[in-house]
């Protein structure tokens, strides 16, 4: 499933302007009755729109609408390999499903996931046309072994896109997170497909938060913050998908030819966790030390008892003391 059905789609288009309508005017929209207006209501509700109903007045999106649009975002990073959806499975599952025909660069972005995941098997609560569920394609002919640090890089990129678009104050947390002051702003989900000696096709998943509906606000069981509350204003969610697609494509070859020792001075800058006491968990083991940073491979460095050590990703999960 990929789009919503001819009704559906003509009911999220008439509500996208944020003003009532009565159920009247829908039902003659739609060839509907009254009833069933109720229904396609629900199911916009049911995958994240917050829709209200007032007695006398109709029905009435909470927000205007604005929906991701394939050509603008081609356009702005030149990059003609973008595809839109409006509900996917997971748009890292889209791209994983047409490795190996695809080429670099192949970008793939959705209003609504219905099986969004992260890292560790968790779900990625993903509210229609609200965040950006954003997926990227990438061959490294080099293979795997250059990529224990890749995570980090696209963190970086990511930072490097926000504050393109104007977002300040954004940090990063190993290996795979974005956090403004504490609050989890967007995460990453790099899944793999390689074989011993041969190219690793990569696929690139960054979630970011960026109109948090209250309903879908419950769902979630940690410190987050949004852009729009972050900047004060609505993101242009077009505008920040062409800056991650150019950022991709302007670091990522330099990463495959140089590896992460180039970038490391900006992870120290952006590491929110740098200098700080932190818990590093290993399956049922709880490590105490100061956090250090990150080597040249991308492993996190962990001063336990004047000595440091260094972790890979993984099962490993990285918390303040």
């Amino acid at each position: 499933m990929s789009e919503l059905n001819e009704q559906g789609s003509k009911l999220l288009n008439l509500l996208a302007d944020g003003e009532f309508h009565s159920g009247e005017k829908i039902g003659e929209l739609l060839g509907v009755s009254r009833t069933s207006v109720n229904n396609y209501i629900k199911g916009l509700q049911e995958i994240g729109l917050d829709i209200y109903k007032v007695p006398g007045r109709g029905y009435q999106s909470a927000k205007a609408i604005e929906l991701l649009d394939e050509k603008q975002i081609r356009s702005l990073s030149n990059n003609p390999l973008v595809k839109v959806e409006q509900i996917l499975d997971s748009t890292n599952q889209w791209l994983l499903d047409k490795i190996p025909n695809i080429k670099n660069g192949q970008t793939c972005i959705a209003e609504y996931q219905l099986a969004g995941r992260g890292r560790r098997g968790r779900t990625w609560v993903s509210p229609f046309a609200s965040h950006l569920y954003f997926s990227y394609y990438w061959r490294f002919d080099a293979g795997i072994d250059k990529l224990s640090g890749l995570s980090l890089l696209v963190g970086i990129a990511t930072v490097n896109a926000l504050e393109e678009i104007g977002i300040q104050g954004v940090s990063l947390k190993w290996p795979n997170d974005i956090y403004y002051q504490g609050k989890k702003l967007a995460g990453i989900l790099i899944e793999l497909n390689a074989q011993a000696n041969e190219a690793c096709h990569t696929v690139i998943g960054i979630g970011i938060n960026v109109c948090m509906p209250p309903e879908q606000a419950k769902l979630i069981d940690q410190p987050w913050i949004d852009l729009d509350s972050l900047s004060g204003e609505k993101m242009d969610r077009n505008l920040l998908s062409a800056a991650l697609i150019s950022e991709l494509q302007k670091l990522l070859p330099e990463y495959e030819n140089s590896g992460l020792q180039p970038y490391l001075q900006r992870w120290f800058d952006l590491d929110c966790f740098l200098d700080k006491p932190v818990n590093v968990l290993l399956a049922e083991q709880n490590k105490p030390g100061i956090c250090r940073g990150i080597n040249e491979s991308g492993a996190l460095l962990l001063e336990c008892d004047g000595k440091i050590e260094s972790f890979i990703g993984g099962e490993v999960s990285l918390r303040l003391a």
